[in-house]
């Protein structure tokens, strides 16, 4: 994803010089070039379009076009823009490495995003259990002032923008944006309700754009090879490449970044190596532990796209891709997940607060061996609770996803391994 250069079509996101997150390497691979041309010779509404005009999608979770949202942008000032990097979906780690290796990257995309904004004031909002990244951001902002890029008067341009990194105290629902935008000014990191969004009422009540750092970090290849190259690649209505973090039962795990048009079978097989130990693949997550299940034998051909992922009845979501082998046990699986959601919950919320603590009890019950019949009618029940009908998108009864969230492992088991479940509980199985 460096400036100036094709995206890597099916590169691994682990080869890169030991000096790549230095602005001197940096500059080296044509780096800030495309924000000293956009400064110099195009108008902030030339980049917007541009952006417009990549049909890039949010790589937060959302996937909602980048350039409408920016046209939502409130005309009040001030303005601000926010970077979320509070990378906490678990199975996610696509984030960290683009803050690691390639922190001037996300700030010339942000250089060039408030530019386009005509935002003044940044912030980088990074998750509290990546110091290192923080510290990597913080030395390439530091050298970014240093050089011009950053400040008063950037390049001689006349505009004007402070960055600022923000480290987060360590909270999963800080991840939405308007829980991140709460703690960011001193709040409880509790999600607010919409309307107003963000881009209408944000930051300190002024108009905010909240993007993820994959997002911001293609602005600079999209302004320097235009809108319509970028939208080319991979899929029409899933444009460009995105990062996936594979993980699992899989002989190749890492990042990758892949254009949207290949299949489950090619990320998980031709890229991932396959399953280790010539074991079968039982299910994966292909968004996040937030996404539904999906199996093999419905789903290894699909194309890994924001809507035929949706029409299977899941989410790319956070890019995160979980892959899980015969010797798994889905129950396990499933209470692993539903216990993070549970000691996630900001606790606003009571059928979030409430209905994930008596999932993750059902299922810790079963795991112990004391699971009952009528607990498999019960954990959907208290699923419909939470999310009504248990269609997906999800309905919610809640502020934000996160309870529903808890309800897609519950969901999942159900409706592929219930017999699994089912022998559980006859056999009373301990793990």
């Amino acid at each position: 994803m460096a400036s100036g250069f094709p995206p890597i079509l099916t590169g691994r996101m682990t080869e890169a010089p030991g000096d790549s997150h230095t602005i001197a390497r940096y500059e080296a691979t044509g780096g800030y070039t495309t924000l000293r041309t956009a400064l110099s010779g195009m108008t902030p509404e030339q980049v917007t379009e541009q952006v417009k005009a990549s049909n890039l999608q949010g790589r937060g979770g959302a996937a909602f076009p980048t350039g409408v949202k920016w046209g939502f942008l409130a005309p009040a000032t001030p303005r601000f823009l926010v970077v979320n990097a509070d990378e906490s979906e678990p199975g996610t780690f696509k984030d960290r490495q683009l803050l690691e290796r390639d922190p001037h990257q996300l700030i010339e995309g942000t250089v060039l995003s408030a530019y386009a904004l005509a935002v003044h004031h940044a912030f980088v909002y990074v998750r509290g259990e990546y110091p290192k990244p923080a510290r990597r951001l913080q030395r390439a902002i530091d050298e970014a002032y240093a050089a011009g890029f950053l400040g008063s008067d950037i390049l001689g341009s006349g505009f004007d923008l402070d960055l600022m990194v923000h480290l987060g105290a360590g909270a999963y629902i800080c991840g939405e944006e308007t829980a991140l935008l709460n703690s960011l000014e001193g709040k409880r990191g509790e999600p607010r309700i919409k309307p107003p969004f963000p881009a209408v009422e944000g930051l300190y009540s002024r108009p905010t754009i909240v993007n993820n750092v994959e997002t911001i970090s293609n602005v600079p290849w999209i302004v320097a090879n235009g809108g319509r190259a970028y939208a080319s690649i991979g899929d029409p209505a899933s444009a460009g490449t995105r990062l996936f973090s594979l993980s699992g039962h899989v002989k190749n795990p890492g990042n990758y970044e892949i254009p949207m048009d290949l299949t489950w079978r090619e990320l998980i097989y031709d890229i991932g190596g396959g399953i280790p130990e010539g074991r079968e693949l039982k299910c994966w997550i292909p968004g996040g532990a937030s996404a539904p299940w999906f199996v093999p034998a419905e789903h290894l051909d699909t194309r890994v796209t924001k809507d035929d992922v949706a029409e299977n009845g899941s989410m790319l979501g956070s890019g995160a891709v979980v892959v899980m082998d015969d010797t798994t046990n889905v129950v396990a699986a499933a209470h692993r997940i539903v216990r993070f959601f549970a000691h996630e919950s900001c606790g606003q919320c009571t059928p979030c607060r409430e209905g994930t603590t008596w999932l993750e009890r059902m299922l810790w019950r079963i795991l112990q061996g004391h699971g009952r019949p009528q607990d498999l009618d019960m954990l959907m029940d208290v699923s419909d609770n939470i999310s009504p009908g248990l269609t997906w998108p999800p309905a919610m009864t809640t502020i934000c996803p996160l309870g529903p969230s808890a309800v897609s492992p519950i969901t999942s088991i159900m409706k592929y391994f219930r017999d699994e479940v089912e022998e559980m509980l006859a056999a009373g199985v301990t793990t």
